[in-house]
């Protein structure tokens, strides 16, 4: 992803936490004569000495998990963007586009028994609001079923890099003035792009 000196993101805390927060990438990879994507709902894990691993699951039915072999992937993680009007400047000036955006580059492995199992119930446990629904209380018999018709993975994350498009490149008063038209705006994106902008100005 081609990112200017002045969008690219290095704070790593906050880069994992807008990878939590955005937790339905997609998932490209080559097939040999064209890429293939698929959008997927991941767990991001960080070891202890620091390094990231992201897991998921795909159908067993979906081709693409059977050309992983020893290529590179990517993941897209898409956050907040919006349209920034030129009415907004203090002199003329072209649309722009407000956005944040964060790619991921690593090897992927296949997960599978156990694993696996331990994956898509810290999956479930992540998005359940309630406690009454668990991969462990249910039939297990059933689960194995269900088991069997996906395929589990991991990508061992080699590179990362995030690009925070945030009007850092104009002047306090634009600045200030894009902020405020974007809190008027009211819409999700503008306001989690607004929010965005506020805090790291």
């Amino acid at each position: 992803m081609y990112i200017p000196k002045l969008y690219r993101e290095e704070d790593r805390e906050k880069i994992l936490e807008f990878l939590r927060a955005n937790n339905f990438p997609a998932l490209v990879t080559y097939e040999g004569e064209k890429p293939i994507a698929t959008h997927l709902p991941v767990e991001v894990l960080e070891a202890e000495d620091g390094a990231l691993t992201i897991y998921s699951h795909m159908s067993r039915a979906n081709p693409q998990w059977k050309g992983f072999g020893e290529q590179e992937v990517l993941l897209i993680f898409q956050g907040a963007h919006t349209y920034i009007s030129p009415r907004w400047y203090g002199h003329v000036n072209v649309p722009t586009w407000n956005y944040m955006m964060v790619h991921l580059y690593g090897k992927v492995r296949v997960v599978e028994g156990e694993e696996l199992y331990s994956l898509l119930s810290r999956l479930v446990k992540n998005h359940e609001e309630s406690d009454s629904y668990s991969l462990e209380g249910l039939p297990q018999d059933f689960v194995q079923k269900e088991m069997n018709g996906v395929v589990g993975f991991a990508v061992d994350v080699a590179r990362i890099d995030a690009a925070y498009k945030l009007s850092q490149n104009r002047n306090d008063a634009d600045h200030g003035n894009i902020v405020r038209e974007l809190e008027g705006r009211g819409d999700e994106n503008s306001t989690k792009v607004e929010k965005a902008m506020r805090s790291g100005r």
